[in-house]
């Protein structure tokens, strides 16, 4: 006999089939044909049986042809086959009057969906692995993996840190160097070493419940990242169901509390950055790392690109800050010690010095708030400001300017203005 069977008998995808497919292991996936293997015995059957009982759905000719296969055997099956002889849960139907499609149908629920196709096999193998899918959930990661596999050999060993680590690589300046800090964050740790495609959402949820703000921002990303790379055939958390990001309220540098911190700063360096701050409005690490060649002292302006945007900005001085830069080095970087020490440390002595003047809820970057309420408040055109701010979209920039407090002039006067214009117009 072949493959070392005994006796055989054919069932074909239709008769018995819906008893025995999933539960045995040799299943011909081309002719649909299931072998069962025959094991002797000294009686001789009187049908295909499972203990004592008849299988239903067996028709005569199949019993006359399991008699023919040997008088003396008869077909046995382990007790733990018989959870597989229940009805299946999903089955097949045709609807000719739609167009020939072919639908699923839950017989639990009795909910019906369409499948896309009007090609019988391709439905007929939707439904089948949909029932092996409730028969054996312990293999269906495994077969997953195998697929998945053949057209991306990392699939089954690529973790979150290979991940974040791809990521990071395709950063540069001050965007890779937060990408490296958030390496160091503590709730994804127990995230980094599990492999992607074995990963559930609730893993992710809980590093967003363990973390901060930036955790739910950067996570999000690294998410998106894996899922645009197809290292996630599906996204682990919908859209709608990521935590909603809730920054802390942000606040500028009042005037008062501006002029306090240069009145109580003793070192020269940092008195003219803070002051820079408060006249260009530009981020601490493109002050900090101004150069005397950006200053051109004929038209009185000041160019330098984003770090963050890489976008050029050309700013013109008032006479307040070219005295400013008078006295700073007319080669080289402007703030030599500020310029080599991390963006980190300098917020550390600008929150110190505020905290012993017990100014409360501000840090270097609220003078870019300071800046951007300052120029709403006087009208200063939106596409200058935004410009001098570096900011892409007006949205971003009225996102600073919000908290600004405008006088409104009465409508009695425009009144007044516009009567008076026409009157010397006629």
């Amino acid at each position: 006999m072949k493959n070392g069977w005994r006796g055989s008998q054919v069932v074909r995808h239709g008769s018995a089939k819906a008893a025995f497919v999933g539960s045995i292991p040799t299943l011909a996936s081309k002719s649909k044909r299931l072998c069962v293997k025959v094991f002797p015995q000294q009686r001789p059957p009187t049908g295909i049986k499972t203990g004592t009982k008849l299988v239903p759905g067996v028709t005569k000719c199949e019993q006359s042809s399991a008699r023919r296969l040997h008088r003396n055997d008869t077909v046995r099956f382990s007790s733990k086959l018989h959870p597989m002889l229940m009805k299946t849960r999903f089955r097949l139907i045709h609807r000719g009057e739609r167009g020939g499609q072919f639908y699923c149908v839950d017989s639990e629920t009795g909910k019906r969906w369409s499948l896309k196709t009007k090609d019988r096999d391709a439905a007929e193998q939707i439904v089948l692995a949909k029932n092996q899918a409730l028969r054996q959930p312990a293999l269906n990661l495994q077969i997953a993996k195998a697929y998945l596999a053949g057209t991306d050999n990392g699939v089954t060993t690529r973790t979150w840190q290979h991940a974040i680590e791809s990521l990071t690589n395709t950063k540069l300046g001050a965007n890779k160097e937060r990408w490296e800090r958030v390496v160091k964050d503590a709730a994804l740790m127990p995230l980094l070493p599990l492999v992607i495609i074995e990963t559930k959402g609730e893993a992710l949820l809980r590093a967003m419940q363990a973390g901060t703000v930036s955790t739910n921002v950067f996570l999000r990303r690294l998410h998106n990242f894996c899922v645009d790379m197809n290292w996630l055939p599906w996204p682990l958390v919908p859209k709608r169901q990521w935590p909603a990001v809730e920054y802390k309220e942000k606040r500028a540098v009042t005037l008062e509390e501006h002029q306090r911190i240069i009145a109580a700063e003793v070192n020269p360096e940092r008195k003219v950055f803070y002051q820079l701050c408060w006249q260009l409005g530009g981020s601490q690490g493109d002050i900090a790392h101004l150069k005397g060649e950006d200053v051109d002292w004929t038209n009185n302006t000041i160019s330098y690109t984003r770090k963050k945007t890489r976008v050029p900005v050309i700013v013109h001085l008032g006479a307040e800050t070219l005295n400013l830069l008078k006295d700073l080095p007319a080669e080289g970087p402007l703030f030599p010690y500020l310029s080599s020490v991390r963006a980190g440390d300098r917020a550390t002595e600008f929150k110190q010095r505020c905290g012993q003047l017990g100014i409360k809820g501000v840090t270097l970057h609220s003078y870019r708030y300071s800046w951007a309420e300052r120029a709403k408040i006087v009208g200063y055109p939106e596409r200058f400001a935004q410009e001098a701010l570096g900011h892409n979209s007006k949205a971003v920039h009225r996102a600073y300017a919000k908290r600004a407090l405008m006088k409104l002039p009465s409508l009695e006067e425009y009144e007044q203005k516009a009567a008076a214009k026409a009157e010397v117009a006629a």
